[in-house]
């Protein structure tokens, strides 16, 4: 008698050997369409048939000029939309010169610290024409005022204006820790970043939930779908706590997940998360527009699978998870470059990973019928499975009065933090194999070129600070970062009039990051041993 293999998915699924009707026949529901609820076959009835997803590459790094510069080639090699990277400074509500800021300036990706760096960063990029993803959250309101004053400046009108400000404060307290304030003013700060988007910029989704950080953190996918919209409903919930209707600033709301390498787990994540998301908001929030109950996406593959050692193998890992957010149905994907384990990517990576969308774009053959693999037994299976495990978990958050006491009691970060432990046990066993680094390692690996950070753009930003604050009216400056404390003291006042009022009078992302902060006061998390 042959010995019994176990096999399990990432997230702890056993594998049967084979798969059929029996597996599936229990939930699946006959002839389900895709454009129709719950979604599970996709969003739109036609897909990519007729309109393909969203192309990125995340970008940023350095000074605004040089950004501005890899806007514009991406733009030209056949990008379809911007997406900016900040640096540490930018992403924890400090300037460029502040001395705690001192070696990070662009180093992560580009430093934004006034109006005069966000106008050179999209300097002769018209904004009216262009779609922008911009990967920032403690800071959003800030950069979000400084992007809707650049288009002023443009002559281009708020309602104009078209992408995404991440903004999903509760995952940097679960996995990725740029936070500022605590966590009920942050929320506060979201509330009033999607009320004032609902009234005065329509088409931009004024915040992205996102999963992938709680993956790349150490999830699995199941958790990584728990933990978003369980994230979700503590946003929904504060919008409805102050007045807003569901359907009046749902359609807006975007999510942001991480596709790794387990391929079918994958694919079988998406199709879960759009039937789930359906039937939350259908039947938790009682959403009646369409809009509202639909779930958009943005993907981008996994940076925690790509390794420092054989790098070219990157691309092949970068292709593969690529595919799988494509058979998922995602709305808009950045791939990876090869080499961003050491490094920003070289404008030649940058390139590969872009040509790489592309060529599954239009030789694959993938676009070419909705939901490809929908009806495979075992993408089904999983497609349940991941429901099932999912419900668990948001009854059991449920149970703790939902994602804020969650975070506040660390069970996020806990569950998190034992699931990245044993997936390390597995990869330091040879139990998880991960190509070049714990088998078919090279004696001599090839060390790539580099992007090589210039460090005379420190001291060039901080100059440009200096000169921007001799230049401009103090008197102004001052009177608007009273504002800022002034109302931050005021429960019922929308801040998101007085931020752009201030970054149109000079006042710095630090500035109003320490206005906020005299107010909020500034998070400490809970320490678990």
């Amino acid at each position: 008698m042959s010995k019994k293999i176990e096999i399990k998915t990432d997230s702890g699924f056993l594998v049967k050997e084979v798969y059929n009707r029996n597996d599936i026949s229990k939930k699946n529901v006959k002839d389900e369409k895709p454009g129709k609820y719950p979604f599970t076959r996709g969003i739109h009835d036609t897909m990519y048939r007729q309109r393909l997803w969203t192309m990125r590459q995340y970008s940023g790094f350095g000074s605004a000029e040089e950004t501005n510069n890899r806007f514009k080639f991406l733009l030209d090699h056949g990008q379809t939309g911007l997406s900016l990277a900040f640096d540490l400074p930018t992403q924890t509500g400090r300037d460029s010169d502040n001395p705690e800021s001192e070696g990070e300036v662009g180093r992560t990706g580009v430093a934004i610290s006034s109006i005069e760096d966000m106008m050179a960063c999209f300097a002769a990029i018209p904004l009216d024409k262009v779609s922008t993803s911009m990967t920032i959250n403690s800071t959003a309101a800030t950069l979000l005022s400084l992007y809707i004053t650049v288009a002023d400046l443009q002559g281009v009108s708020s309602g104009s204006l078209r992408g995404t400000t991440q903004n999903d404060i509760m995952k940097e307290y679960i996995a990725r820790n740029t936070y500022i304030y605590p966590p009920k003013p942050s929320l506060r700060l979201i509330g009033d970043m999607i009320q004032y988007c609902s009234e005065y910029v329509p088409q931009w989704y004024p915040i992205s939930i996102s999963g992938y950080h709680i993956r790349e953190a150490g999830s699995n996918a199941t958790q990584e779908l728990a933990f978003t919209f369980a994230d979700a409903i503590e946003y929904i919930q504060t919008c409805l706590d102050r007045g807003l209707k569901i359907d009046d600033f749902a359609p807006r709301l975007s999510f942001f997940f991480c596709c790794t390498m387990e391929f079918f787990e994958e694919i079988a994540k998406f199709r879960a998360a759009r039937r789930i998301y359906a039937k939350i908001m259908k039947e938790r929030f009682h959403a009646k527009d369409s809009k509202s109950v639909t779930l958009r996406f943005h993907v981008q593959t996994s940076g925690e699978s790509l390794t420092a050692q054989q790098v070219d193998n990157n691309i092949v890992r970068v292709t593969t998870e690529a595919l799988a957010a494509v058979l998922g149905g995602c709305q808009s994907l950045h791939t990876n470059s090869r080499d961003e384990a050491l490094a920003l990517p070289t404008e030649e990576s940058v390139k590969i990973a872009l040509r790489t969308q592309q060529m599954i774009a239009t030789e694959t053959g993938v676009t070419k019928t909705v939901d490809p693999l929908g009806g495979s037994y075992y993408i089904e299976f999983l497609t349940n499975k991941i429901e099932d495990e999912v419900d668990k978990y948001l009854k059991r958050i449920d149970r703790m009065c939902g994602a804020l006491s969650a975070v506040e009691k660390g069970f996020f970060q806990d569950e998190i933090r034992q699931n990245a432990y044993s997936l390390k046990k597995e990869i330091d066993e040879q139990k998880r194999i991960i190509v070049g680094v714990n088998k078919y390692q090279d004696q001599h690996d090839i060390e790539p070129l580099l992007n090589v950070m210039d460090p005379e753009i420190e001291k060039k930003q901080v100059a440009r600070l200096k000169e921007l604050r001799m230049k401009r009216d103090k008197n102004k400056a001052d009177h608007a970062i009273e504002l800022l404390a002034t109302n931050a003291e005021k429960d019922n006042q929308n801040l998101m009039p007085h931020i752009i009022n201030a970054v149109k009078n000079r006042v710095t992302l630090g500035e109003i990051s320490d206005a906020f902060q005299s107010v909020f006061g500034k998070y400490e998390p809970r320490i678990s041993f």
